[in-house]
């Protein structure tokens, strides 16, 4: 998998953590800062495959696959979909840093992976040593502030939450037309972004059933005990302590709806700062360089 150029110079290996198999490519410097990227829906690691080499030359890189997606595993959400709550994707990440030798370090996430990366930096607050999130505003902000304009644009929140096995069966009639759709949306403008290499392991690792029903339970976990843990941790003051960097794409949902450098300061202790990227949803394919050079700018200060 690793030939012309994808990944080139990048282990893939599987990890055991917390009682599931994840999946993850490490590599750049062995001697450098480690920064672990993490992918959102309907995608894997794969996303990060053009930042990933403009990075690698400053960064020790871990990139792995969420639990539910790509080749990791998908083990059963259980009746609260706790397994595929954004606390328990946290940890897994954690793990795995650990397992590597890190016991601090730089995360960035993508959709779903920022929000992985957010309740990671509120959880294991002595593990991240600065934060970025790309195209989202917090979890809990936009839940409450739905409305028409955002049920229409993000109508997926509210569709992927349905009991199971109404979402499933639907996306499993056509998966491929269905990731297109996703892939092509949110400000993006069609698939011209995406190399055909990255496309086809999007569409290699989503037509399964077992990865359209985990894609859903992760969603459900949003919805549900996300929410939950959100609340509380609100509740309590708990705040993101580190530097946070914020992008989004001047195209999408988030800058159309939200205020996101707004939105993220209420929830940080540390400097937030950040900027709108001429770009849809799918930052890191649509402008791999621009998206490198703020990460590398923010992160190796």
């Amino acid at each position: 998998m690793d030939a012309d150029g994808w990944f080139d110079g990048f282990d893939a290996g599987e990890y055991e953590v917390n009682g599931v198999r994840l999946f993850a490519r490490t590599g750049g410097r062995a001697d450098a800062p480690p920064l672990v990227l993490l992918h959102g829906f309907p995608q894997t690691h794969a996303m990060w495959h053009r930042v990933a080499r403009r990075l690698a030359p400053h960064f020790r890189l871990v990139l792995p696959d969420l639990r539910g997606y790509g080749d990791s595993a998908k083990p059963p959400g259980g009746a609260d979909h706790a397994a595929y709550g954004k606390r328990a994707m946290a940890a897994d990440v954690v793990a795995l840093m650990h397992s590597l030798g890190h016991a601090r370090f730089f995360v960035a996430g993508h959709d779903r992976g920022g929000r992985v990366a957010h309740r990671l930096a509120l959880d294991h607050p002595q593990a991240v040593a600065r934060l970025a999130v790309i195209d989202i505003a917090p979890t809990l902000d936009m839940y409450v502030a739905t409305d028409m304009a955002f049920a229409r644009a993000y109508y997926h929140w509210f569709f992927l939450i349905q009991p199971a096995p109404l979402p499933e069966r639907l996306i499993g009639a056509d998966p491929r037309f269905y990731l297109h759709a996703k892939l092509g949306g949110w400000g993006s403008g069609g698939l011209a972004h995406l190399e055909p290499r990255a496309l086809a392991e999007y569409e290699r690792c989503f037509a399964r059933a077992d990865a359209i029903h985990a894609a859903c339970e992760d969603y459900r976990a949003s919805a549900g005990i996300d929410l939950e843990h959100d609340r509380a941790s609100r509740e309590r003051g708990e705040q993101i302590a580190c530097d946070l960097l914020v992008l989004w794409g001047e195209r999408g949902v988030v800058h159309r709806l939200f205020d996101p450098l707004a939105l993220w300061r209420a929830q940080c202790a540390g400097t937030v700062s950040g900027h709108a990227m001429p770009a849809g949803h799918f930052i890191p394919e649509e402008r791999p360089a621009e998206t490198a050079q703020a990460l590398l700018d923010f992160f190796a200060r």
